[in-house]
């Protein structure tokens, strides 16, 4: 049955839980039914400040909700969600889906059993400089990603493959049209228990190659991508919102800029230099809001329970790999 304004609640309210909080609280679209952290006072704190319900238990929210976004602990993903879809409940669980691909698979089967949706927050997928590039035809042949990050004590629970790395995976599954063949990997534990430098050589079978490179302990702030392909060269940057095309033209066509002609065997050609219109939206309001839409029936999950799985284990393996290097 459609649900025109869907009762969406939140597991956990900390940092990332509380702009979930924010945005809900604003969204006309839904009826916010409330919170639940186990962290009691933190959770009333919240509630008195946003003006909203703060539930004694989890079940209690469950009951009174359509939908919940579960923005706990990675380890307690696959165990805060399984009661929620146990329940007939939809869940956006933010990235990654899970600690495993074991307990992501009894996610998936658990949500196929119960007939609801899971929608997972790989944020990264909805960034402005990204949606630019989206009407240009990729075909990629060889991509290039960094993602580096000042150090932080938040996120450290799982390996940087998982905290930081996840984002470009799940951005270069999305970019390329095939399946892996084969990756490579090498890492580094600096500051805590896990690894906290990642780079991986990830190859297609299409013959697409993309290199990763993730850091939590860098100085500066770095998300950059770079795509190589015949005729077009494109940069990312997702923390500028900055994206600029480079395309291999033929001369005397009608094109908006050209930085050089080109002149080989007689062949005579531009580079046509394009900045794609960058649209400013908050993404995690445009993952809420496709969340809403996809419970009443009018949208389907931008990254899907099934995507969210197959990103976590390509990063699953390139952990396993780093882990095996390093002993």
């Amino acid at each position: 049955m459609a649900i025109d304004q869907p009762r969406i609640g939140v597991v956990g309210v900390g940092h990332l839980g509380q702009h979930h909080v924010k945005h809900l609280a604003k969204m006309k679209r839904v009826r916010f039914s409330g919170i639940y952290d186990k962290d009691r006072s933190r959770a009333e704190k919240i509630a008195s400040d946003y003006k909203i319900k703060s539930f004694n238990s989890l079940n209690e929210l469950i009951d009174g909700s359509d939908g919940l976004t579960v923005v706990t602990p990675t380890a307690d993903h696959c165990a805060t969600a399984l009661k929620c879809i146990h329940k007939g409940k939809h869940v956006f669980i933010e990235k990654p889906i899970s600690d495993s691909v074991k307990s992501a698979n009894s996610l998936l089967r658990a949500a196929e059993e119960s007939g609801v949706l899971i929608q997972v927050g790989h944020i990264e997928r909805l960034n402005p400089a990204l949606l630019a590039i989206k009407d240009y035809e990729l075909s990629p042949k060889f991509i290039e990603i960094q993602r580096l990050a000042p150090y932080t004590s938040r996120g450290t629970d799982v390996p940087v493959v998982l905290d930081l790395m996840i984002h470009d995976i799940d951005i270069l599954l999305y970019f390329v049209d095939s399946t892996v063949k084969n990756i490579s990997a090498t890492g580094l534990s600096i500051m805590t228990d896990s690894v906290d430098i990642a780079h991986a050589r990830i190859q297609f079978k299409n013959g697409t190659v993309a290199s990763l490179t993730s850091s939590r302990i860098a100085k500066d702030k770095v998300r950059k991508i770079k795509v190589f392909q015949k005729n077009m060269y494109i940069t990312i940057d997702m923390l500028l919102t900055l994206s600029e095309v480079y395309r291999v033209v033929d001369k005397n066509k009608s094109h908006s800029k050209f930085t050089a002609q080109l002149d080989y065997k007689g062949t005579h050609r531009e580079i046509v230099y394009e900045k794609p219109e960058i649209q400013l939206k908050d993404p995690l309001q445009m993952e809420l809001e496709n969340f809403s839409d996809s419970i009443k029936g009018n949208s389907s999950p931008i990254v899907s329970g099934k995507s969210g799985r197959d990103v976590l284990a390509v990063a699953e393996h390139i952990n396993n790999l780093i882990l095996e290097d390093l002993h």
